[in-house]
């Protein structure tokens, strides 16, 4: 069902009454989303296409590509622009970084979008990095959004409201491949994961067992990189081992257990609210740190903050801290 140029008051009505009855949702800036209850469908877009089942929810793959697409989140917006639909983006929001496409870049939202903001851009799809961009509060229910027509979608890897295995390479490159069929373009998706997977392929890890650690952000103390997430992922593919390996995928440590770890090196995420060299600073003014190897022979590799996040970035990431890892003098 294509999307109406202009929303009905029926149409509007209706998206306001769904939404209401959701469950109360995450806040903006949480990576907690709404809890989902039981998986919810929408009308299908394909009479033949089966329904995949994306973070407890029943999504029908479109017949025909988006032509109208609003990306929330880094890692979303350049999914869409991976898949080929570029062009089809009405919008960005909530972006991590600028987006880099080929053409024109499309307008962003800054924050998380309202639901009127949303409806007002008439799209066909939405895409979403987390779970908590559906809220009520935010962008609107899934099954509000998909009762009008438009295809919802949220990276699998960011699911919180349904148990996740730990992350794996399969998982991530099945996301791929699946969100180009629920995009429309499914030919495009499977080509994404498969040109993935070769220069996943083609990446030498390092194989002198170093160890090290992925600070993504925190002052008072340390959010790392845990074991089960897109930093284990990466830091496992390109040879190194974790020193925070437990079983979550982010996770608080003390700056005495970061100084207890002693890692080879660290993996600094940089990010406009808090920079590579901020963290730096911070570990260098810290007396538990100060000492360590890793931060008085300055082994730092820096990682852009769309690809501490699960999605087409990730195997950049490999390639980036391999290559970082070896030029800092490590085996």
């Amino acid at each position: 069902m294509p999307f109406p140029r202009r929303l009905t008051v029926a149409a509007a009505a209706l998206l306001l009454v769904l939404s209401g009855c959701a469950s109360p949702g995450a806040t903006q800036g949480s990576l907690q989303g709404p809890s989902q209850g039981a998986p919810q469908s929408q009308p299908p877009a394909a009479a033949d296409a089966a329904a995949i089942d994306d973070c407890g929810v029943a999504v029908t793959p479109r017949s025909e590509p988006a032509e109208r697409i609003l990306a929330i989140k880094s890692t979303a917006a350049e999914l869409v622009v991976a898949l080929g639909l570029g062009d089809a983006l009405v919008s960005t929001a909530f972006l991590d970084a600028p987006l880099e496409t080929d053409g024109t870049a499309p307008p962003t939202i800054e924050g998380m979008p309202s639901r009127e903001a949303v409806l007002a851009l008439e799209p066909d799809a939405v895409v979403a990095g987390w779970e908590s961009a559906f809220a009520p509060e935010a962008a609107g229910d899934r099954a509000a959004l998909h009762a009008l027509g438009v295809t919802t979608w949220v990276s699998p890897a960011a699911c919180r409201s349904v148990d996740v295995a730990p992350l794996s390479w399969d998982a991530l490159l099945d996301e791929l491949a699946d969100a180009g069929s629920v995009l429309g373009v499914p030919e495009a998706g499977a080509a994404l994961a498969t040109e993935q997977r070769a220069a996943l392929d083609a990446i030498e890890p390092l194989e002198g067992g170093a160890t090290a650690l992925w600070y993504s952000s925190g002052d008072d103390a340390p959010y790392v990189g845990g074991g089960s997430g897109a930093p284990q992922l990466v830091l496992e593919s390109a040879g190194l081992t974790n020193v925070a390996d437990v079983g979550e995928a982010w996770t608080t440590m003390s700056w005495e257990a970061l100084a207890a770890s002693d890692p080879d090196v660290i993996v600094l995420v940089d990010a406009a609210w808090h920079t590579a060299a901020s963290k730096v600073e911070r570990l260098r003014a810290n007396p538990a740190t100060a000492q360590l190897d890793a931060v008085r022979d300055g082994r730092f590799v820096v990682v852009p903050f769309p690809m501490a996040e699960a999605g087409v970035g990730t195997v950049g990431a490999v390639e980036l801290v391999a290559d970082g890892a070896r030029e800092l003098g490590l085996r």
